[in-house]
């Protein structure tokens, strides 16, 4: 843990809920995180024993540890669908038992602080914006790339939760119209991105192909009927020239270039930021090199010259601590609103 050396430097709690940890960060009013830690969610316990141990963590750090003062403020960051006017998780998916849970009402009743909430993914988002790829951004659309797509839309420095607490989820918007399109992991729609450009649509994509006689290193691993491929497999097969898996990563980079150019249309956000677990290595790697550069070509083929050329798409810096750091971050931000600036 770092300590601070300015006792008056503002502190902020960051929660970012997920269905199998818990990461939580005491950050600085600088962006600087002074202590961190990660609980399992165990989500079958129910929303109201986790809560009570983050509470629990939280009060420890702040009456046993010289080095860390009160925060003054808490910020969470949780899968959705959710109602956030409410404060209330609705029926995310990842935790089936936290069903229409008021997770704002309960922490602050246990920590006797003011509580901002987001979608986990506008929350990362956040966090890239304040301190990450999009820092020299006024507005960002941001696309969280895992087991599914998920996404952030910050504007001139605002976030966009929507009239349903629903805005950013890009990976449900329809990118092919066809009888036959894929089907969407979560809500089983056809056509949806997140059935294209996931990690998911990567596994699924690279194991029916396999299946059906495709010819690479993947098929020694399919020894198993019930087996099913996975993103890391495909990329460790990218690095070593397997040209299936190369054509894998392509499609997928075609697909999410064709997702990406009607929310740039919708949009204009000027800055396009990837983020989550799937980036084939990213910025350092030929492999994440080639999926970036696949996605900005696809997105030159369908935009104006003049949108090309007014928008970057780049791969987020922050990594698994933009959640965590993201809910802090707009905790910040809603307490300095409401108190006139004064962290």
């Amino acid at each position: 843990m770092n300590q601070i050396n300015d006792a008056e430097r503002s502190l902020f709690w960051g929660i970012d809920i997920g269905g199998t940890q818990i990461k939580i960060g005491l950050v600085d009013s600088m962006g600087q995180t002074v202590f961190q830690a990660s609980l399992p969610t165990n989500q079958s316990e129910g929303p109201e024993r986790a809560m009570e141990r983050v509470s629990d963590l939280i009060h420890t750090q702040e009456t046993s540890n010289p080095g860390i003062s009160a925060a003054l403020a808490i910020g969470i960051g949780a899968p959705g669908p959710m109602d956030l006017p409410a404060g209330t998780l609705v029926e995310p998916p990842q935790l089936p038992s936290w069903n229409n849970f008021p997770i704002v009402k309960e922490m602050e009743r246990r920590t006797a602080r003011s509580v901002s909430f987001q979608n986990d993914a506008n929350a990362a988002a956040y966090g890239e914006f304040w301190l990450g790829s999009g820092q020299s951004d006024q507005s960002m659309l941001f696309l969280t790339l895992g087991t599914g797509v998920g996404g952030g839309i910050v504007t001139n420095g605002e976030l966009v939760n929507g009239t349903n607490s629903f805005a950013g989820e890009v990976g449900h918007m329809m990118v092919d119209p066809s009888p036959d399109a894929r089907l969407c992991i979560w809500g089983g729609g056809r056509g949806q991105l997140e059935a294209y450009g996931s990690a998911s649509a990567v596994s699924m994509l690279a194991t029916q192909k396999l299946r059906d006689g495709a010819v690479s290193c993947l098929t020694r691993e399919l020894a198993a009927e019930e087996s099913m491929i996975t993103a890391k497999q495909v990329h460790q097969a990218a690095t070593e020239g397997d040209t299936f898996a190369l054509e894998v990563i392509d499609d997928t980079a075609r697909w999410l270039g064709i997702g990406i150019t009607s929310l740039v249309h919708i949009l204009d956000p000027g800055s396009v930021v990837l983020g989550g677990a799937m980036n084939f290595g990213g910025e350092n790697c030929p492999i994440g090199r080639r999926f970036l550069q696949g996605i900005t070509q696809e997105f030159r083929q369908h935009t104006f010259d003049s949108v090309f050329s007014g928008t970057s798409i780049k791969f987020a810096r922050l990594g698994p601590a933009a959640g965590y750091l993201g809910a802090a971050g707009y905790a910040r931000k809603e307490y300095k609103a409401k108190n006139r600036g004064e962290s």
